[in-house]
């Protein structure tokens, strides 16, 4: 299983506060990225890594990247549902940092949820069906 793999599963066990869905299958996360980075000798590494101590036995630590949003810019848990994210990615056997960023554009929409968040919602999808009609719509294909 890949690393990034690893950290999508993580957010599949991440709950959204005030809706009974994990970020993932709400699509509140946009991008994972991972890479190696070089660790930088003297006082700009403790500024880069917050004073975070790590194993300087390595010449590279592992870096994951999240972009994300919320389901609204006035989520009351915010800032302290970013940091869950970054803690309980940080945690991901492999991955020694983590940084979150939170962006609002594209801003979050109901559509952007997994077809099994929308359906455990009770939300009708609006996807073509074999017969060429729209699951949810007027029955017309466009």
């Amino acid at each position: 299983m890949t690393i990034e793999k690893r950290i999508e599963n993580v957010c599949k066990t991440i709950y959204d506060p005030e809706i009974p869905q994990n970020i993932w299958d709400l699509g509140l996360v946009y991008s994972i990225e991972v890479e190696k980075r070089t660790k930088i000798d003297g006082d700009a590494r403790e500024v880069l890594d917050e004073g975070k101590p790590f194993d300087d036995n390595g010449e590279t630590f592992m870096h994951a990247e999240i972009t994300m949003t919320l389901t609204t810019p006035s989520c009351p848990v915010g800032p302290e549902f970013l940091n869950t994210v970054q803690t309980r990615v940080q945690d991901v056997e492999g991955i020694d940092r983590c940084n979150v960023e939170l962006v609002w554009d594209p801003p979050w929409r109901p559509e952007m949820m997994s077809e099994e968040a929308q359906t455990m919602l009770g939300m009708e999808l609006n996807r073509p069906m074999l017969d060429g009609t729209r699951a949810g719509g007027n029955g017309d294909w466009e």
